[in-house]
């Protein structure tokens, strides 16, 4: 059975492991980590089958697959250890890996060591028919994102910008660029735009633009894809994670169904 560790106890992770726990997954949750052990301890508190808490280094000797779900600095400081002891990496802060020499080095251990590195689709649809395209030529990858204010509260844009997210009124654009500006300006918020850049045409020539609504009640992507295929669209309004309204449920639930498809034998799309 496969063996599975989770760095992250926030919203996504607990979504994780109680989808093992409750036998949605067939694996076992071996070990957990969190920086806030009293995160540890409440998730612990939820689970009928108890993984130990336990240090990076533990959890990764434990583990078959090792599942970050907790920020981009915890993939630059644990992904690569992960790969070198031949451990496959889930990664869902995916906005790391917009740092080419991080990226390559990920890769480079992955191959020397026989592992795999696994990016769930997170809160967009599509990415399959971004991949298939990519096959071709593709000659326009655009995003746009509208989150309600509380959803971009503490982003380093909003912050250094100075920006009063309380002042909007009414559906706003606040940032336009490319993936891997928005994914700096972003961290917690657009891990998609790094998604949609690694499976189509990279960081430089994907399009973002985010906008904030005060009215908005869910997080809304809308993707737009245009090359020798033809025109790809998809829309996708995410109900924000009750435990953290910077990120979508769905974010949670596409990490569950990679780690469902590693463990069975049926696999379904690109």
């Amino acid at each position: 059975m496969l063996k599975i560790g989770v760095i992250g106890c926030g919203a996504i992770g607990t979504q994780i492991c109680k989808a093992i726990d409750n036998g949605s997954i067939s694996a076992q949750l071996v070990a957990i980590y969190d920086r806030s052990s009293e995160h540890c301890e409440s998730l612990l508190k939820s689970l009928k089958n108890k993984p130990i808490m336990s240090s990076p280094a533990e959890l990764i000797s434990k583990a078959d697959i090792v599942v970050e779900c907790a920020s981009q600095v915890a993939v630059r400081e644990l992904g690569l250890s992960v790969l070198e002891e031949g451990k496959d990496l889930m990664v869902m802060s995916v906005g790391a890996l917009m740092e080419p020499e991080l990226l390559g080095h990920f890769i480079f251990a992955a191959r020397k060591n026989d592992c795999h590195i696994y990016i769930p689709s997170g809160a967009i649809a599509g990415i399959d028919g971004l991949k298939s395209a990519s096959m071709a030529c593709i000659d326009k990858v655009i995003l746009s994102t509208v989150k309600n204010p509380g959803g971009l509260s503490g982003a380093p844009f909003i912050i250094e910008n100075n920006i009063d997210l309380g002042s909007f009124h009414r559906r706003t654009l606040i940032f336009e660029g490319n993936a891997r500006e928005a994914v700096r300006a972003f961290p917690a918020n657009v891990n998609v735009a790094a998604s949609l850049s690694l499976a189509g045409i990279g960081a430089e020539r994907t399009h973002v633009k985010i906008f904030v609504d005060p009215e908005a009640s869910r997080n809304i992507h809308e993707i737009t894809v245009i090359g020798d295929f033809g025109t790809l669209t998809s829309r996708i309004e995410n109900i924000p994670s009750p435990d953290n309204p910077r990120t979508s449920l769905l974010a949670a639930l596409s990490a569950i169904a990679t780690l469902k498809k590693i463990t069975e034998p049926l696999q379904l799309g690109t």
